[in-house]
């Protein structure tokens, strides 16, 4: 007699995904995130970030060798969260949109450390050492969001708009940090105005050029346009 099939049994139902185990760096990183937001860096103890990391103080040496590294190690984070979010279909767009579209992304993954970011911009203010640190932290970053908005950021003539875009980005911080409205739209608005501006911010820093070797401005224009397609130059002159 044929033998009845076995009969299929369920199966067991599936566990819920484990979440990814965060590395001593990430932990680390986001203690000095959480505590910025509740107190000033220079009130942050490093004891107290490796305590809120669940770290030894010699790991969090191993690691970094200061709270400005720390942040450092964020900013290049969020760096990378730009990049990799890139749209192509932004590519046949004039350079001042695609700017826009790349610092929009910046903000977006800023956005869950507005109150970081507003401790930070009180601090410098009081302390010139500190605003000069976050002010290279930030060249660095603006020379990678104008490599991503597919405008020329290399030599001189790269840093001086990286510097420009930097100054022009730190003002839309301003507003973005107490724009409370979940499509940002002050902040959109600010951002909007402040490319409206950053052909006159940048040629105004192009004129450093001369100063710089290896940086000779062209002949400068009365007028200059970041929508001009013709030459991605022309997007921040100098």
């Amino acid at each position: 007699m044929a033998r009845k099939p076995a009969r299929a049994q369920a199966d067991p139902p599936a566990s819920p995904p484990t979440p990814p185990t965060r590395s001593d760096r990430e932990r680390i990183i986001a203690t000095l995130m959480t505590l910025l937001a509740e107190k000033p860096i220079e009130r942050i103890d490093l004891t107290e970030i490796a305590t809120g990391a669940g770290v030894s103080l010699d790991a969090l040496r191993g690691e970094f060798p200061s709270k400005l590294a720390i942040l450092a190690a964020h900013v290049k984070a969020i760096d990378r969260a730009v990049l990799a979010g890139g749209d192509g279909d932004m590519a046949e767009e004039p350079p001042r949109e695609r700017l826009f579209d790349v610092l929009m992304r910046r903000l977006e993954a800023l956005a869950p450390h507005k109150e970081a970011l507003a401790s930070l911009i009180r601090s410098a203010q009081r302390n010139p050492g500190l605003a000069l640190a976050l002010n290279a932290m930030a060249v660095r970053s603006q020379q990678w969001m104008l490599a991503a908005a597919g405008i020329h950021s290399s030599g001189p003539r790269g840093m001086v708009r990286a510097q420009g875009l930097a100054i022009l980005f730190a003002r839309v911080l301003r507003t973005f940090v107490h724009d409370e409205d979940e499509g940002h739209a002050r902040t959109m608005a600010e951002l909007d105005r402040a490319l409206g501006r950053g052909a006159r911010l940048l040629g105004m820093l192009g004129d450093l050029c001369r100063f710089v070797p290896g940086c000779r401005p062209r002949r400068r224009h009365h007028r200059r346009d970041w929508d001009d397609e013709r030459d991605d130059e022309a997007t921040v002159a100098a």
